[in-house]
């Protein structure tokens, strides 16, 4: 006699790998290692790709034990607030249908991509008694309310805050990524015994620490006996880099420096006008590197560049820390004070805090990073390598975050 199929659980989210968008890398992860557990999992996400919809991707396959069913009609592409709009809005249709409809569900894990995504999950949560789990990568309101883009207290404050508190409510397990994230969701009546507090983890299987003579990147981009300062990832207003780029215009002259900006994102424009309007020879632009090529373009940084709004602090997470502490690089960090890089700099002897703004700061700091010789960078790079390997590698964080998981749908049968 046949036994009865496990009930699915159920991966929602708008990118999934081969996507290079970090959301989706770090859901493929907690998917895959469930699935190890021997949990049915299903992953729902948009076929096309978040920063260039031109890319399509397969309607299904399995990856790693992981039954993956890639939506139409889920993304139109970033040029316009109308794009995204259409997109997300028939991406929620999409899931809310899912979830209503399919049969046998354990539990939903979602995030904050797509935007009202924990909407359509609370809906079936209370509809069908199901488990939902909330990974908290950002909070909104608060980045639009710090970035100036609603009133507080305007009816879109309003109506943005009541969401979020039902998705907060709602959520049997809310997964955030720092101290701070947590304080700001308590702050609202949440429960904190349905939190745990989990740092996104670096892909270190994709990572190396690659000597700079036969680093091809550096080759190929002509970083040979430079010091290279580096800042990879999402350019954001809401990781200002402006402090950062008036250095490099006073360091113009200096052949020996070269300031890399590697990623995408809306603040890529105020680097690449920075670049043309000052002509500057020793800054260089550069788009989202693949995965499989990560290990040559963050390893062929001298140093690694984090930076956070001011306002920012327990809003969004700088995790761009991790992939440079996996490299074995020390880290200069623009921002505010306390924050979660912070905190790691004052326990740990790896890198340098510049504040917003401070110029003269900045200066000094790449100046010491640049005068600090050989021998100081690689013993702050081991220091920041084993911190992460003790601390904050994928095998032991994912693997915390799949036990709370377990956990929470075990309490709810």
């Amino acid at each position: 006699m046949s036994s009865s199929p496990k009930p699915n659980f159920l991966v929602f989210s708008q990118v999934f790998v081969p996507d290079p968008a970090s959301v989706g890398q770090h859901m493929a992860d907690v998917a895959i290692a469930m699935a190890q557990r021997g949990h049915a999992v299903r992953v729902y996400c948009a076929n096309r790709g978040f920063e260039n919809p031109a890319v399509k991707y397969p309607a299904r396959e399995n990856l790693h034990g992981v039954e993956v069913r890639r939506l139409p009609f889920s993304s139109f592409g970033k040029k316009t607030l109308v794009h995204r709009g259409l997109g997300t809005l028939s991406l929620l249709i999409q899931f809310l249908c899912i979830g209503l409809f399919q049969r046998e569900i354990e539990g939903i894990l979602f995030s904050t991509s797509p935007p009202f995504i924990g909407l359509a999950c609370a809906i079936i949560s209370k509809l069908r008694g199901v488990p939902i789990v909330y990974w908290a990568m950002d909070l909104n309101p608060d980045q639009l309310l710090a970035m100036r883009k609603i009133k507080e207290g305007g009816i879109a404050h309003r109506i943005l805050e009541g969401i979020n508190r039902i998705i907060l409510r709602e959520s049997a397990l809310i997964v955030v990524l720092d101290r701070f994230m947590a304080e700001r969701i308590g702050r609202r009546g949440i429960d904190r015994n349905k939190m745990v507090i989990l740092p996104p983890w670096p892909h270190e299987q994709h990572l190396e620490d690659l000597d700079p003579s036969q680093n091809p990147f550096r080759q190929k981009h002509g970083l040979v006996d430079k010091f290279v300062i580096m800042y990879s990832g999402n350019h954001s207003p809401a990781n200002p880099l402006s402090t950062l780029l008036e250095a490099a215009v006073k360091y113009k002259d200096r052949d020996d420096l070269r300031f890399l900006f590697v990623g995408g994102g809306s603040g890529k424009k105020e680097v690449e006008a920075t670049i043309a309007k000052h002509q500057l020879k020793n800054a260089i632009s550069l788009p989202y590197q693949p995965l499989a090529d990560l290990k040559y373009s963050l390893s062929a940084a001298d140093v690694h560049v984090v930076s956070l709004g001011e306002d920012m602090v327990g809003i969004i997470h700088p995790c761009k820390i991790y992939g440079a502490m996996a490299v074995g690089r020390p880290i200069l960090f623009f921002g505010p004070k306390p924050s979660h890089v912070s905190d790691i700099l004052d326990e740990n002897r790896i890198g340098w805090h510049v504040t917003h703004g401070d110029l003269t700061g900045a200066e000094e700091a790449i100046g010491n990073a640049r005068s600090a010789g050989a021998a100081t960078l690689e013993e702050m790079g081991r220091t920041a390598r084993g911190v992460l390997m003790s601390r904050l590698s994928q095998e032991l964080v994912c693997g915390q975050f799949c036990d709370a998981i377990e956990k929470t749908l075990e309490a709810s049968r």
